[in-house]
């Protein structure tokens, strides 16, 4: 086949795919058609010459005695020794290749071979696409709301694809509409007979909340900040861990930014989640401590059990327990969530008494030595 790069880019421009794909496509579909006219079982081999500009399909055959039984059992794929002189000389074992014309076919041929071009077309446009929008899961993606089902499941066209936030990825209490603009996370790309292939969309995962104050604060962005760890109640409350190697910076209030803009903004994506940012340390004692805030601890002491899981066992006094727990308990899950540990609140006696920007230490502390030396 002539001038066959030409057509390919044609095609390459028209379906809007690399010409690397659309090449691929090409020779596919030409295999195909040769298994379809001349038999499924045969074997066929593409020799392109790029100097001619011209691509050529050759069918293999393996010569064989004969006697031999093959050529009953796969005569499109072998060839006996008698009838393979022809091709010159040749031993048992030998391949041959005869050029397979597809032009003997005429409009059989042309039918077979648009048929199967159309076909493998779409297999590497859906490819692509594939590829492409999965290198983007992890990412914030925008889409406009299509369609709300009588499941509650949220349709939202993302470019080429459709994308579906279902009610169990949606925080509590939100509501969209036919025509609304979304933020969400991709969380899978996937192809089922039902949908063909869609994006799986999420609100509610932490990973969310992270990217959000991704966008909103720069120095996360450049990498002046770094979120170590994020837990979330989906529309209640979340708790962030923030740190940094950069001395002038302080992580929570870059975060939190001037009268807390950047965390508000967060926040209001969010439905109005509550978000509160600590500064991680990799000292448990007082990673658990500023987790807890707002509540002021005691102590904190780290055990482990005979299956080797490790606790903690936080002293908190009476005037400070509740809000340890938080209302529904959701300040302790936030806090077990965050640190990665399980947490035991301990009663003590007696009232703990602030100091002046205790709390503050507690949660956002510059210097950690004197909290640390708390634990030792």
């Amino acid at each position: 086949m002539e001038k066959v790069n030409s057509i390919i880019e044609a095609i390459a421009q028209d379906k809007n795919i690399p010409l690397k794909s659309a090449k691929n496509a090409f020779k596919t579909a030409l295999i195909q058609t040769a298994k379809r006219l001349e038999g499924r079982k045969c074997r066929f081999e593409i020799v392109e010459d790029e100097k001619k500009d011209t691509i050529s399909i050759f069918k293999v055959l393996t010569v064989v005695n004969d006697n031999d039984i093959l050529l009953d059992e796969e005569p499109e794929a072998y060839i006996s020794l008698s009838d393979a002189k022809e091709f010159g000389d040749v031993e048992e074992g030998d391949e041959i290749r005869d050029e397979f014309i597809l032009e003997n076919y005429g409009r059989t041929g042309a039918s077979h071979l648009y048929q199967e071009l159309e076909y493998h077309l779409q297999r590497h446009v859906e490819q692509d696409l594939f590829e492409s929008y999965k290198k983007k899961v992890g990412t914030i993606v925008f889409g406009v709301v299509t369609r709300v089902d009588e499941d509650d499941n949220t349709y939202v066209e993302i470019g080429e694809l459709k994308g579906i936030l279902t009610l169990r990825n949606r925080i509590k209490g939100e509501r969209f509409k036919k025509g609304d603009t979304i933020k969400s996370l991709l969380k899978f790309v996937k192809v089922e007979p039902k949908y063909g292939m869609f994006l799986e969309l999420t609100r509610t995962s932490p990973k969310f909340l992270e990217e959000l104050m991704k966008k909103e604060v720069p120095e996360i962005e450049d990498g002046d900040v770094e979120i170590v760890s994020s837990a979330r109640i989906p529309g209640d409350r979340a708790k962030v861990a923030l740190t940094t190697s950069r001395a002038n910076i302080d992580p929570v209030g870059a975060a939190v930014g001037s009268g807390g803009v950047r965390i508000n903004a967060v926040s209001k994506e969010l439905n109005g989640e509550n978000i509160d940012c600590i500064e991680y340390s990799p000292v448990p004692e007082v990673y658990i401590s500023r987790a807890l805030a707002p509540a002021v601890v005691r102590s904190v002491k780290i055990v482990s059990n005979k299956e080797g899981n490790k606790k903690a066992i936080v002293d908190v006094s009476s005037d400070q327990k509740a809000k340890a727990i938080g209302k529904s308990g959701i300040n302790i899950r936030l806090a077990s969530m965050l640190t990665k540990f399980t947490i035991e609140l301990n009663d003590v006696e007696g009232i703990t008494v602030k100091e002046e920007n205790q709390e503050e230490n507690l949660t956002k502390t510059k210097d950690t030595s004197a909290l640390e030396n708390l634990f030792k």
